[in-house]
């Protein structure tokens, strides 16, 4: 019998021999319990969505072109404010079947972005894999590039075998590992940290 149940049956019939005092008193700390319990769960972490994605053929190589959809929570926007800086970084492999062994891992790519915050211009910089930095005068402009990113070149033209089928699979996370070391272990165990994507994946079959 669990929590819930143990203190519903406190109003049962077979309980009515029970002091009036007694059996409501037992009744309310049992309640009381559930509610620490309540409040003792730990909140879930805000998510990334990712909105789009999509692979394009170009003169340069196949490239990734993805939106994703989420807010910082007060938390992240609080630490970020304060000077520590943030890292989304994006993930993504192709795999091609093959019959007679094991799926092939044609394409294995990372790429991360980087924003902070300037106390001294109040100013927010952000960084694509150390390159290609700008600058915003507020949060949001900076937010829409980390949602919005240029797409980029994940493999040569070269890598895949036209024709074949390909399993993308891709994720966007919020990169503690790339924290200052002493910013780490709070991240790690701070839910407010613990911001990312579930991995999708889609085929792509190229020409």
């Amino acid at each position: 019998m669990n929590l819930t149940q143990s203190a519903l049956s406190l109003f049962s019939p077979q309980r009515s021999q029970r002091p009036p005092r007694l059996w409501l008193r037992l009744a309310l700390a049992a309640l009381a319990a559930l509610l620490l319990l309540a409040a003792g769960a730990p909140a879930r972490a805000a998510e990334i969505t990712i909105a789009q994605a999509a692979i394009e053929p170009s003169d340069e190589g196949y490239r990734l072109s993805a939106t994703y959809s989420f807010e910082l929570n007060r938390g992240l926007e609080d630490a970020l404010t304060r000077g520590v800086p943030l890292y989304f970084t994006t993930e993504v492999q192709m795999t091609r079947r093959r019959w007679y062994w094991f799926d092939e891992t044609s394409v294995s790519a990372t790429r991360t972005v980087r924003i902070s915050y300037n106390v001294l211009t109040r100013q927010y910089h952000t960084a694509i894999s150390g390159q290609l930095q700008q600058s915003f005068s507020n949060l949001e402009d900076a937010m829409a590039l980390i949602r919005r990113p240029p797409r980029w070149i994940i493999a040569d033209n070269n890598t895949l075998k036209p024709g074949d089928a390909y399993t993308v699979g891709m994720r966007m996370r919020l990169d503690v590992a790339q924290l200052p070391k002493p910013f780490q272990v709070n991240a790690l165990n701070n839910s407010d940290w613990r911001l990312s994507s579930d991995w999708i994946e889609f085929t792509y079959k190229p020409e």
